[in-house]
Parts: structure tokens; sequence; C-alpha cells
């Protein structure tokens, strides 16, 4: 249990590095955007199937799933 904690949060920092990247955000922006709009959350109940996506898509899953929930970087 501990490594599969270990890697889903491995793969949260990954993610929110790609999304900086992508939105020109430090991580430490990037990561308060994705808190703040439920991201985070939503990343960890839906972890079996995000982790099966490209980075690509995830980012653009985490940007559309912040946006409907007030995010404005779109």
């Amino acid at each position: 249990m501990e490594e599969l904690n270990r890697n889903k949060a491995g793969f949260l920092v990954a993610l929110i590095d790609e999304f900086g990247k992508r939105f020109g955000l430090s991580s430490k922006e990037a990561y308060r955007y994705i808190n703040r709009y439920g991201g985070v959350q939503m990343f960890f109940k839906h972890y079996d199937i995000l982790h099966t996506l490209s980075f690509s898509d995830m980012v653009d899953g985490m940007a559309a799933f912040c946006g409907r929930h007030g995010g404005k970087l779109l």
C-alpha cells in the first residue's frame, strides 16, 4: 500500500510539472491552481483511469476539470 501511495504521489508531481510547463506556471503555482479547483482530489479519486492516459491528455483533462470548477487558465 505504501508503494502505491508513493507511486501516486510521484505521478501527481509529474502531472503538476507538465501542467505548469503547458501554462507557464511554476510547479508551486500549478499545484496551488490544481488544488484550489479540486484537481488533486479528482486525481486521487480517478487515479486508476488517469494513469493510463498520456501526460498531454491528462493535462488537457485537468485544465478542463479545473475550468469547470472556476479556474480561468483557458
